[in-house]
């Protein structure tokens, strides 16, 4: 097994060579053994997808932080690769609260996180600007205490909560990255030529959450480093339980039975 440094070593040369990488979403060890088999070279958890294989919303409040934090070392016992998390608002308003978040982020064996500048309070969905950048600054202030490169995603949340600003969105993440941000994200831009625009406005590497109007190939064309798929993959597979299982409750059929994973395979991949 390599050590945190080792993947984190490995995981910031990730954002540094040319092209783009792939980083999937699992939500549990076994889809995080899945997807190191399918060859993927990094790992980020997924909030949504966590809250979802819960019962619960995905809302910050919903979920605690000692939740989270168990889930991600469930991930990280089940892969050797380099896994980052989805600490949403860093479990709490202050910059102190994600500072103390991000330290024991780092305590557990990951090499990363994201944070974000939403609230999760619907009547006012943002934090100030002043705060947002305080926010990063003391997570760039945790992240610094380590003695390997922990790669700090910020993220700005505009197009997420029904402010398509992109220009708010743009000097955003212009001052996260001026904070000490390694990687910087604007989830929900809809167009390639907005994520072009914000691309062209940043000196450090961009993450874009893959969307049906997207591919790969072109996300890597206009200059996306990172491609992650939030809870995307997550909500695929919900999506095929419930057809599955409504196939067999209103028709009595058992079609789906031909797209089942193989169950010798699966045995395969978990007996490990």
């Amino acid at each position: 097994m390599k050590s945190q440094k080792e993947k984190a070593e490995i995981f910031k040369s990730l954002h540094e060579k040319p092209g783009c990488f792939l980083i999937p979403n699992p939500w549990d060890a076994g889809t995080s053994k899945l997807l190191t088999k399918l060859g993927f070279e990094a790992l980020a958890t997924t909030s949504a997808g966590l809250a979802f294989s819960l019962g619960r919303p995905d809302q910050s409040q919903k979920i605690s932080l000692n939740e989270v934090l168990k889930n991600a070392n469930e991930i990280l016992s089940a892969t050797d690769l380099p896994v980052s998390a989805d600490l949403e608002n860093g479990y709490g308003d202050s910059p102190d609260d994600v500072y103390n978040t991000i330290v024991k982020a780092g305590q557990i064996g990951l090499v990363g996180a994201s944070i974000e500048d939403a609230t999760g309070i619907s009547s006012n969905p943002i934090y100030d600007y002043d705060l947002s950048v305080e926010r990063i600054r003391a997570a760039v202030k945790a992240k610094n205490t380590f003695n390997f490169p922990f790669t700090l995603t910020a993220r700005a949340e505009n197009f997420l909560h029904g402010r398509d600003d992109l220009n708010d969105t743009i000097q955003r993440l212009q001052s996260y990255q001026n904070a000490g941000a390694d990687v910087l994200y604007a989830p929900g831009l809809k167009t390639y030529e907005d994520i072009s625009t914000v691309i062209k406005s940043l000196d450090k590497p961009l993450n874009v959450m893959i969307a049906a109007s997207f591919t790969v190939s072109k996300l890597t064309e206009i200059g996306v480093k990172r491609i992650s798929t939030g809870s995307l993959l997550a909500r695929s597979a919900l999506g095929e339980l419930q057809r599955s299982a409504q196939e067999l409750k209103e028709q009595g059929t058992c079609s789906f039975a031909n797209n089942a994973f193989p169950f010798k395979e699966l045995m395969q991949i978990f007996d490990k």
